[in-house]
């Protein structure tokens, strides 16, 4: 008995430590994010509906029901959310499913990728006032974060309140891991309150399990992103863009996705001697962050290659016509833009970022080359490399080696990455498993 108010006790105080620390975070990041809404507009739609405002009425409006809440905190999380949703909606089609992001473009991204869903909300800061309002509000009665991001007063509510807690498509990154296994202690608590963990690998597992989740919790059920992405690759998407960048029938492109700063420089270099073999060859740079634009095409002019157009300039009814260069400057388009590549560029990895997401490009059988930081997406990486549509570089030297050694081989490049594709083919179905998992937790 005694162990256990000590335990209580000590529970309490960790709480109490994290909502102080939470609470010095806030005094220090809410200039910045107040300056940010004054002078971008960025987080103005997102703001008031984090701690809870404006969101009443879209809950009011749904009907009586069971209700699952699942929660996906940006693009990449949506894009595994939204086969998870769908299949679950195709078992269940009387559960209501609220969906909520806590970025303005993953739910832009949401509202267009997760038509299963019936109500669209912004995830709430984690202060218990605004945590209890919204659980209020939404009365779901199950919670499922997809992939990792644990906030423990949200957490502690839902457990506070019988609502099952579930994590699908769990993937812990290396950096995360480490950060979390610092202080396990804590976060041992917090796991201890999820009712099940869907991890995507054994990898996956053995992290969470070893930062303090019940391994009986835990199941590898595998990466809903194939899904989604096998379901997502059609002709019809590939001509909406194709038409939109005015490519012209046989033009080559060469999509360098996800940069990140240092990238674009590499890239720039790599295409300008491209262009000595292959004067047609196109160039598309989408860089990681949009807000990074304005360096990108400060680049470009450094270089004398003024011949350049960006995506919000197409979009805003100028036609490309000779311009060699598109810079995308356009959340969410990443994914149609590699299906007009020739080869392809991964950024995050040659700078120590731990890549990005490769399995968009193997989605439309392309060959991606990428640099040696690719722990976030090590278990992609092995699988594309086997398939022969993965390789990575170590520099500049290496990446235009690599596409000039593809490009002349087209045969052999257009092979290479018809397996990629056919890898992504065959790793569909963990989003049945998932929508499995939750069903019987409803």
């Amino acid at each position: 008995m005694l162990d256990t108010k000590a335990e209580k006790s000590k529970d309490i105080h960790m709480y109490i430590l994290y909502n102080i620390i939470l609470f010095i975070a806030a005094i220090i990041v809410l200039p910045y994010f107040l300056l940010k809404i004054i002078f971008t507009g960025k987080y103005r739609k997102s703001f008031i509906q984090k701690l809870g405002g404006r969101q009443a009425k879209i809950l009011a409006d749904l009907k009586e029901g069971r209700r699952v809440w699942i929660h996906a905190v940006s693009v990449g999380e949506v894009t595994a959310a939204a086969p998870i949703v769908a299949s679950l909606k195709k078992k269940m089609p009387d559960v209501k499913v609220i969906f909520s992001t806590s970025t303005e473009t993953g739910q832009e991204m949401a509202l267009n990728l997760v038509k299963e869903a019936d109500a669209f909300i912004y995830f709430p800061l984690d202060i218990p006032p605004v945590v209890s309002k919204m659980i209020k509000m939404a009365a779901p009665d199950v919670f499922v974060l997809v992939e990792t991001e644990l906030w423990p007063n949200f957490i502690r509510a839902c457990e506070a309140r019988r609502i099952k807690t579930l994590m699908v498509n769990g993937r812990i990154s290396p950096r995360s891991y480490r950060r979390y296994h610092l202080t396990g202690f804590f976060w041992e608590k917090v796991l201890s309150n999820l009712s099940v963990a869907g991890m995507i690998s054994e990898i996956d597992a053995v992290r969470l399990k070893n930062i303090g989740m019940n391994s009986v919790k835990i199941k590898v059920l595998g990466n809903a992103k194939y899904d989604g992405l096998a379901a997502t690759v059609s002709p019809a998407l590939r001509e909406e863009i194709s038409r939109r960048f005015h490519a012209r029938e046989n033009e080559r492109f060469f999509v360098a996705g996800s940069t990140h700063e240092g990238e674009e420089k590499i890239v720039i270099n790599v295409y300008q001697e491209l262009l000595k073999r292959y004067p047609d060859f196109k160039l598309i740079i989408v860089p990681r962050h949009i807000e990074r634009t304005n360096d990108v095409l400060g680049l470009l002019r450094q270089e004398n290659l003024n011949d350049f157009i960006t995506l919000s300039d197409i979009n805003n009814g100028r036609q490309r016509k000779d311009e060699r260069i598109i810079v995308v400057d356009v959340i969410g388009e990443l994914f149609k833009i590699y299906s007009l590549a020739s080869v392809v560029y991964c950024g995050g990895s040659l700078v120590p970022k731990g890549g990005q997401n490769i399995l968009e490009a193997a989605a439309w059988g392309k060959v991606i080359f990428y640099g040696p930081s690719m722990e976030d997406f090590s278990a992609e990486k092995a699988l594309l490399e086997e398939a022969g549509c993965g390789v990575t570089i170590r520099n500049e030297e290496e990446l235009l080696r690599g596409i000039v050694q593809a490009l002349e081989n087209p045969e052999e490049l257009k092979s290479r990455g018809e397996k990629g594709k056919a890898v992504v083919l065959s790793n569909i179905g963990a989003a049945a498993r998932y929508a499995d998992l939750i069903s019987k937790h409803i």
